[in-house]
């Protein structure tokens, strides 16, 4: 699938790349509209007719990904509701053999993610995912998503790569194409981010089905 001898760096994406994003499907279109709903006497369809139009609104800004944010706007400790659920949260199939087999091969890892750090600590508790990166990179310590073209910049102030021999491996459309724009050679998209969901169109980027076939495509090299 890749040369892989002319890739140094991997550039991850953690929520529907690396975990299921069943979890955060299931949180934020279920059990946030649940909760909501019970607070303020709504049905659980009035909480999402009220509360999806307001998701959509800030959707692929920080805002969107903010926990602090939506507690404020909701009046809901978000990071509490998310412990509530944590048993959802789980690893897609073989990334941590793939984690494993590309840090053998002697390349860096770093996981890139706009999740919230307090998104961030729970998940990286319940898959234990840290033990398999070199680093963990944040966009909240930026304050601008990956979709904004000035993260990618900043992330190479802090973690350098280089842009021609870098790997992104990311579930959202938006975010590749940012990171085309700015010079990243290799992308690769997923193809079901949410294993409970259907497969996803993904334009103009090539997709993994699973993480068995770069393994398999690694080992090959």
């Amino acid at each position: 699938m890749f040369p892989w001898h002319e890739i140094d760096t991997l550039l991850l994406d953690m929520d529907g790349t690396l975990l299921d994003l069943h979890f955060d499907n299931h949180f934020w279109r279920e059990h946030v509209p649940l909760r909501y709903g019970q607070r303020n006497a709504l049905s659980l369809a009035q909480a999402k007719a009220e509360l999806f139009p307001r998701f959509q609104a800030v959707e692929g800004t920080m805002d969107w990904y903010c926990v602090d944010y939506w507690s404020r706007e909701l009046d809901l400790d978000i990071a509490r509701l998310k412990a509530e659920v944590d048993h959802l949260i789980a690893v897609h199939p073989h990334v941590t053999e793939f984690l494993d087999a590309v840090r053998g091969s002697g390349k860096r890892t770093v996981l890139v993610t706009n999740a919230h750090a307090a998104s961030l600590a729970l998940k990286l508790e319940k898959t234990g995912l840290g033990g398999h990166l070199d680093a963990v990179v944040c966009a909240h310590d930026f304050g601008r998503p990956k979709e904004d073209p000035a993260f990618w910049p900043w992330l190479a102030s802090r973690q350098p790569f280089r842009p021609e021999r870098t790997l992104l491996i990311d579930d959202s459309l938006p975010i590749l194409r940012a990171a085309q724009d700015a010079g990243i050679r290799y992308l690769l998209a997923v193809r079901r981010p949410d294993s409970q969901g259907p497969p996803r169109e993904t334009e103009e980027f090539p997709a993994v089905e699973s993480f068995a076939a770069l393994v398999q495509d690694l080992a090959a090299s």
